[in-house]
């Protein structure tokens, strides 16, 4: 079965790689869509009438869910009543045809329905069985809930991010997406290492761990230093100057000093104080963000005086890093992008969308296919798979709990 909008085709490194998913929400999505974007056909088992619970978040796309359509395309849905015999029988049969089974579903939910890692691979020791989990799925939290603003709380991020006075959770969903990043790398690790040995593999990744591998510098520095890094809003907690500050006009321009030659070069041509770096309370990047007050104050000074172009022309020629400070829509227009051509047009069941093209480059474009609207694939994979759809019809009116 052929997805419309893959015209790479066979040039993609995964085309022929078959993935069955059993996945809602953000993590396990976001891996095979991943996986779809390099080719690899993604077939994604829903619940009938309600599908992934994702697509009910919010309605911003075209009554569509936001989530659902960044997470979704390229990938064949089908609808199926698990809890039915029938329906049971063929999330088997696709089971033996993938090469991947990805699942994120409720602690036991994949062994109750008889693909755990060990009933898999026992039949077919060449399956790759990837597991995503909130807190693994061993230890004392193995079968408690886990959703991403709770990971992040207990992993310390909360507490690093934010200002002084309160604390703040990432914008993004940003455990689900680490956990999703490394059960993509792990597969492909696992395809790799099947194309060689020929053995299968057994992969867990958590949203804990892989979060907690994300918070591995603050964790390094409070270790070390005794006390974890201050919360500064959008300024470096441990690096000075490196923060927003306003232009004479009222926009604000991320700066980054990054070591003292910088500084020296900062000071000199942009501030043009070479006498600020030679000041003993800021002779190294420790000294600064011990008297940050006092950098920030002179540098918002110099900074109130010169309008953004002035101030810009000051930072290039002096070959300070700097960034403005975007809204979401001013990324949307971003020069990048459209200097790249990073945009492609997406289907969806309420039409086309515009979408970015995923900033893995392997010299051919990735697949950018629909969409898919629930069950959408749901007669066309029955009936690849011998199966009367006309025997499953009563199965889209009900409701498959096994799927959370």
């Amino acid at each position: 079965m052929t997805l419309p909008g893959t015209a790479a085709g066979a040039a993609l490194p995964l085309h022929g790689i078959t993935v069955l998913s059993l996945e809602h929400a953000v993590a396990a999505p976001f891996a095979t869509r991943q996986l779809a974007d390099l080719g690899a056909r993604v077939i994604k088992v829903e619940r009938p009438g309600s599908g992934d619970f994702a697509r009910q978040y919010d309605d911003s796309v075209n009554g569509e869910s936001s989530y659902f359509v960044w997470l979704n395309r390229s990938k064949e849905s089908i609808a199926l009543d698990v809890k039915s015999e029938d329906g049971r029988k063929v999330l088997h049969e696709l089971a033996d045809q993938a090469d991947v089974i990805l699942q994120n579903l409720g602690p036991g939910a994949a062994a109750r329905l008889g693909l755990s890692a060990e009933e898999v691979r026992a039949r077919d020791p060449k399956k790759i069985v990837v597991s995503v989990t909130g807190w693994g799925s061993t230890g004392p939290w193995a079968d408690r809930k886990a959703y991403d603003l709770l990971v992040q709380c207990e992993t310390g991020l909360v507490s690093l991010t934010g200002t002084p006075d309160d604390v703040a959770k990432v914008g993004v969903s940003i455990a689900d997406i680490a956990a999703g990043m490394y059960a993509f790398s792990g597969t492909l690790a696992a395809l790799y290492r099947r194309q060689v040995t020929g053995e299968g593999a057994t992969i867990e990744v958590s949203l804990f761990e892989s979060l907690a591998e994300w918070v591995g510098q603050p964790a390094h520095f409070t270790a070390g230093a005794g006390r974890q890094p201050g919360r500064f809003g959008a300024q470096h907690a441990t690096i000075a100057p490196y923060g927003p500050f306003a232009a004479g006009d009222g926009h604000t321009v991320l700066i980054a000093i990054q070591n003292e030659p910088e500084w020296s070069r900062f000071c000199s041509e942009v501030l043009q104080r070479p006498d600020i770096a030679e000041d003993p309370r800021f002779a190294s990047s420790t000294q600064r963000v011990a008297h940050r007050n006092e950098v920030n104050d002179t540098i918002t000074k110099v900074f109130a005086t010169l309008p953004t172009p002035e101030l810009q022309a000051r930072l290039t020629a002096a070959r300070i890093a700097f960034a403005g400070v975007n809204t979401i829509g001013e990324f949307l227009e971003h020069p990048i992008l459209q200097a790249r051509d990073r945009w492609r047009t997406v289907e969806t069941e309420h039409g086309p969308v515009r979408a970015l093209l995923p900033p893995i480059d392997l010299g051919v474009e990735a697949q950018m296919g629909p969409v898919p609207a629930l069950g959408e694939h749901t007669a066309d994979i029955l009936t690849e798979l011998g199966h009367d759809p006309l025997a499953f019809a009563g199965e889209s009116e009900q409701r498959s709990e096994e799927l959370t």
